[in-house]
């Protein structure tokens, strides 16, 4: 049964460009939220259900489309031999989610790990998801920055990443961003993260319908909801 899933040129440039600039240019991009392997990133990231997709949509509407193509069964799918798809054979479909902006700098990595992120706080602990997908957003060219894919002792995949690339794999894989080398001054290799968890009833109710977590501050959120108009907000 196929474990990753690799579609280069998923989204032409025409798509990608907005996406990349909506959440490149959004004032949430700061140190990263999460410790451990990613203590030398930054980003921002957002946990929703269901019905806070919308609320993610009303934020960055680039991103509606795109969540069309990847979210819950698509990325599943994916991840089905191809007679499986052939006969649609039920699969389970993701109904919670964590999406993370990941950027890493000159020299950075991230170490090997196992997702588990909405685990904890769903009560399930070590729950890993039903698949992982990563969409390139930015890539200089020659900057290294590989994803190493492996299963126990067993490399499964370096994947090359390359600008509109969509990436997907199973979530109890192990995986690592290998050393980001001769960038040009100031860039940064940039990817957007989503973790797609199956969680039961009980463990779902445990969790936000939306979050978004960011270290910018409050006037990030002032200066986003300055740019939207005069809505309600609320933050998370």
């Amino acid at each position: 049964m196929p474990e990753i899933a690799y579609i280069r040129g998923a989204l032409p440039p025409e798509r990608l460009r907005p996406i990349r600039d909506a959440l490149l240019g959004s004032p949430f991009v700061s140190h990263s939220t999460l410790g451990g392997a990613f203590a030398e990133s930054q980003g921002f990231a957002m946990t929703f259900q269901r019905e806070g997709r919308a609320r993610i949509e009303e934020r960055f509407p680039v991103l509606q489309p795109y969540f069309d193509q990847v979210l819950g069964e698509p990325a599943v799918r994916a991840l089905q031999p191809w007679w499986a798809r052939w006969r649609k054979q039920p699969v389970p479909v993701p109904n919670a989610w964590y999406m993370n902006l990941l950027l890493v700098g000159e020299g950075g990595t991230i170490a090997r790990h196992i997702d588990t992120t909405l685990a904890r706080e769903a009560g399930v602990p070590g729950m890993t998801p039903l698949a992982v997908t990563v969409l390139y957003l930015v890539v200089p060219q020659r900057a290294g920055g590989q994803l190493k894919i492996s299963r126990e002792h067993s490399t499964r995949a370096v994947v090359k990443p390359r600008e509109g690339a969509l990436l997907h794999f199973k979530g109890d894989l192990a995986h690592e961003v290998l050393p980001v080398e001769g960038l040009p001054a100031g860039a940064q290799r940039a990817s957007l993260v989503i973790e797609q968890y199956c969680f039961p009833d009980a463990a779902l109710k445990r969790l936000p319908t939306f979050k978004l977590d960011s270290r910018a501050g409050f006037g990030a959120f002032l200066e986003h909801h300055a740019k939207q108009g005069p809505k309600t907000f609320e933050l998370e």
